[in-house]
């Protein structure tokens, strides 16, 4: 029995190592192996095919809105990224009557996750929408590619260094949430259905909401130095937020953070243009991601070959970055 007694003290011993290791390595994963697997060539071939003229402009509720929600779907299932809403269901139905006559069928957000290792009922959200205006009176297909193929495309790369963190043994400590919404074209009815309606994941456990549309062109303003990101609402709800953000900016891709957007007395309102603002309206801060308007916003011309790549990646892997940061530390942010 004495033995028993100290074979069992020995492997309660050693299972204390292992778990004090564990521990250790998720303090000292490095988010850069992970924030440079997300490239320009892998962007590219994406976007190439997201705003082709195959999906007939994204119109929300329309043929080629559902081919986007396919294209998202199988990424998502190809690398092993589950849905929150049941195995193998990634699409969160909304019934046409929501949209109040804008759209003519029913449409669908898609929604993905990886679960937290350590506080995974807090989440952190990152958005983008999924539609777009559709086909032109004149018959040209408005291809979308950077309102919003390039927050689309980014937020597959963010899922993609995600998991393979995890497959690293480095999953975050929260929940990072994967929400492509419909139907933002028409009045932010997607992520007003998914905050107001049928949030999968409680509003009061939602820390942060990262909202990325349009990050792929250069606007006039910054022709001449285009190394800029334009960020929206970061310091609205929750200070510490703003700093954290402008810390890991600094400490990793350094890009010049314009708040042009942010002054309260804004004539542009972007504040309340994007789908972040259905997660601000319930006191959950946000930070809007955003490369300013150009002269091909919301035209046919707005085509894959006109994206930056390279600015598209670093912009891509500042998101990362900061959800990164988000979901792995200590406490959640304070709203203040």
């Amino acid at each position: 029995m004495k033995q028993i007694g100290l074979l069992l003290i020995v492997f309660i011993a050693l299972c204390s190592c292992s778990n004090s290791q564990n521990k250790k390595n998720q303090n000292t994963a490095n988010p850069e192996t992970y924030a440079n697997t997300i490239t320009a060539n892998e962007l590219k071939d994406m976007l190439y095919t997201y705003a082709s003229n195959d999906f007939e402009g994204r119109k929300t509720g329309e043929a080629g809105q559902k081919k986007a929600i396919h294209f998202i779907k199988d990424h998502y299932i190809n690398n092993n990224i589950p849905s929150p809403i049941a195995t193998g269901d990634y699409f969160q139905e909304i019934p046409v009557e929501y949209f109040k006559g804008r759209a003519s069928n029913a449409s669908e957000n898609v929604i993905a996750y990886i679960k937290g290792s350590e506080k995974p009922d807090e989440v952190i959200v990152i958005s983008a929408h999924l539609d777009h205006i559709g086909i032109s009176s004149t018959g040209e297909v408005n291809n979308g590619a950077d309102d919003d193929g390039s927050g689309t495309v980014g937020i597959l790369e963010i899922a993609e260094a995600f998991k393979a963190a995890e497959k690293d043994g480095f999953a975050p400590k929260r929940t990072i949430v994967f929400l492509h919404v419909t139907g933002e074209e028409i009045g932010l009815f997607g992520s007003k259905y998914y905050t107001d309606e049928d949030p999968i994941f409680p509003l009061e456990h939602t820390v942060a909401n990262l909202n990325i549309d349009m990050i792929g062109r250069v606007d006039e303003k910054h022709e001449g130095q285009p190394n800029y990101l334009y960020l929206i609402g970061s310091d609205r709800l929750s200070t510490e937020l703003h700093t954290v953000s402008d810390s890991i900016n600094k400490a990793t891709v350094n890009l010049e953070l314009d708040y042009t957007f942010n002054d309260e007395n804004d004539p542009n309102r972007f504040y309340y243009r994007s789908d972040h603002y259905n997660f601000a309206k319930h006191n959950i801060p946000v930070i809007f991601y955003f490369n300013g308007t150009h002269a091909d916003y919301h035209k046919p011309s707005d085509t894959p070959d006109k994206i930056n790549y390279p600015f598209l990646e670093t912009r891509t892997r500042l998101i990362f970055y900061t959800a990164w940061e988000l979901a792995n530390r200590e406490e959640r942010l304070k709203v203040d």
